[in-house]
């Protein structure tokens, strides 16, 4: 009580002195009685909060995107160590390998989707979305320009953000080729959005070909649904497709049920070209039991909102065909904001923006990219050969000893996945089995040019990474883990320790672990490759999928939901009303 007086009485003394001096002399008086005391004042509006000088500002990360890499990032970023601020046109995270069961009623909508802000509502620290397109970045002042995405919203609604880190996970768009027509007649199968619409399309097809007006050819040509893309996408659309008309449309428009095609379109020799071999066979052989065209070996020319026009690589013949609804699903493309800001970071010339083992964009330190929007440049070991050469050359012999060449392999494997690849292929057990000369005997020891042949066809194996949910997932983890230890590391924590300074890296670069890969073939049945170079197909393989689909969900509620929809499937049917 007598020090509460005191303190009550020096500050009623110094009224009238500035606040600096008030705050000097009681903190020196408070700390010459033993103790610490704050004082505070009320404050005209104009007067700024006293700020302790010791509590370094938060960095500041912009994430743009709320795709698998993004949602992945955040979900698994500690967000109390940053000022962490979300810009994505969508407000929802959506579960894209089910969008071709979206498609045909499968599955609504709104089970797969999962609204941002409840995901980053569980992450400790507070996270900022803004519903917004990012339509520039200006790199060299770590800043980004976005427009709003809400219409009918008044004023401009465009605003900048200052960045410290810049994370992009923006995804990509259809790449179309260029082909004449596309953009105004096809439909595509991207998000939420184009999966609703071509279910609606899909119904407008079935009702306007059973009015009395239609000729038997109209009729049919307004049935003919055609599949551009032989991927995973387009094969799944397709498969959901017939089901829908076989155990749904049918009954409820029998008159019409003789007229209905499905043709898949594919510039490749054959559909599936990324699965193993088995399972493309398998996915055709199905196809041609239920009577799903596979033309392989064409290549799409031209579409009018009539037909579409084709060349047959082969022959070189060119033919139309009419349709009455086309999904193109051939592939991904650099999305316009990421062309302009590779031209700023010097990748002008590239189709892809290029990143490093550790996701940070070439060019641009301060920026990291993850998902469909990026690819990672991988670095040749031949490039680099002499100068691991000379760094695992401890005493500068000219050649390495066994010891020293293990010592510098442990490192190479780190550095450059490539030469694991090499060795699975080769079926290389271990390090020992390239010290081996061409003739099979053991080496003593071994100089530059025995260095070189023994890793000369590791490049080979380099490949880029596909565009997929899993890989981007993965990517978004692995960066946010980074993110979490950064505080912990030099500015530059790269490298093995052979190569770039001393002590070993705290950042392993990434590496993919693939986890296997679905086909849902429709009919109850489905292929995989699983790890370990197996390949199942069959029902029991469709049973699987629905586990692990399950399983994969985001959170419980849509978890729940996507069960429930398979249920109600089983048990009512598919819906085709037009909502």
């Amino acid at each position: 009580m007598k020090m509460g007086s005191f303190f009550m009485r020096a500050s009623n003394a110094l009224k009238g002195y500035p606040s600096s001096s008030k705050l000097l002399l009681l903190c020196t008086l408070s700390i010459s009685g033993g103790g610490v005391v704050a004082y505070s004042e009320s404050r005209s509006e104009t007067e700024h909060p006293i700020i302790d000088a010791h509590v370094a500002p938060k960095k500041k990360v912009v994430v743009l995107g709320t795709g698998w890499a993004g949602t992945s990032f955040l979900k698994d970023l500690d967000a109390s160590r940053y000022d962490v601020q979300v810009v994505s046109p969508r407000n929802y995270f959506a579960f894209t390998p089910l969008l071709p069961s979206v498609t045909c009623g499968t599955v609504e909508a709104r089970s797969i989707v999962e609204p941002v802000r409840t995901l980053i509502k569980k992450n400790k620290g507070e996270i900022k979305y803004w519903e917004a397109e990012c339509v520039k970045i200006d790199a060299a002042n770590r800043k980004v320009f976005c427009k709003d995405n809400i219409n009918n919203l008044v004023g401009r609604g465009e605003f900048s953000l200052d960045y410290d880190f810049l994370v992009l996970a923006v995804g990509s768009q259809v790449n179309t080729f260029n082909t004449p027509g596309v953009k105004e007649n096809c439909h595509f199968l991207k998000d939420i959005e184009d999966a609703k619409r071509i279910r609606l399309s899909i119904t407008d097809c079935f009702e306007k070909a059973v009015l009395p007006s239609l000729s038997e050819e109209d009729r049919r040509s307004n049935l003919h649904f055609v599949v551009v893309g032989g991927g995973p996408t387009g094969v799944e659309f397709a498969a959901e497709l017939h089901d829908y008309v076989q155990e749904d449309l049918t009954n409820l428009y029998p008159a019409v049920k003789d007229s209905v095609k499905i043709t898949l379109i594919q510039s490749g020799d054959h559909i599936l070209n990324t699965f193993d071999k088995r399972i493309s066979t398998f996915a055709e052989q199905k196809f041609s039991r239920d009577g799903i065209e596979v033309q392989t070996g064409c290549r799409v020319i031209s579409v009018s909102d009539k037909e579409i026009t084709m060349k047959v690589k082969s022959t070189g013949e060119i033919c139309s065909v009419p349709h009455g609804l086309i999904v193109w699903s051939t592939g991904i493309s650099t999305i316009p904001v990421i062309r302009d800001f590779m031209e700023q970071v010097g990748q002008g010339k590239r189709r892809v923006l290029a990143i490093d083992e550790w996701l940070r964009v070439k060019g641009c330190e301060n920026v990291y990219a993850v998902g469909d929007c990026c690819t990672i440049d991988q670095r040749k070991i031949m490039d680099d050969i002499s100068a691991i050469f000379a760094a695992a050359d401890k005493n500068n012999s000219g050649t390495l000893t066994i010891e020293e060449f293990q010592d510098v392999m442990d490192d190479i494997l780190l550095r450059y996945p490539q030469v694991e690849l090499f060795m699975k292929k080769k079926h290389l057990l271990d390090f020992t089995s390239l010290w081996l000369d061409s003739q099979g005997n053991e080496r003593k020891e071994i100089d530059i040019e025995g260095f070189k042949q023994a890793l000369s066809h590791a490049d080979s194996q380099m490949k880029s990474l596909p565009a997929t949910a899993q890989v981007a997932a993965q990517q978004g983890t692995y960066l946010a883990r980074c993110f979490n230890r950064m505080d912990q590391c030099e500015e530059n924590p790269e490298g093995p320790r052979r190569f770039r300074g001393t002590g070993r890296h705290k950042f392993l670069p990434f590496r993919y672990k693939h986890f296997g890969q679905f086909a849902p073939l429709g009919g109850e049945q489905a292929a995989a490759e699983l790890p370990g170079d197996w390949v199942s197909m069959g029902h029991s393989t469709q049973w699987l999928w629905y586990s692990v689909y399950a399983s994969k969900q985001v959170s419980w509620r849509t978890r729940v939901l996507v069960i429930s929809d398979w249920t109600r499937r089983f048990i009512f049917g598919r819906d085709s009303s037009r909502v």
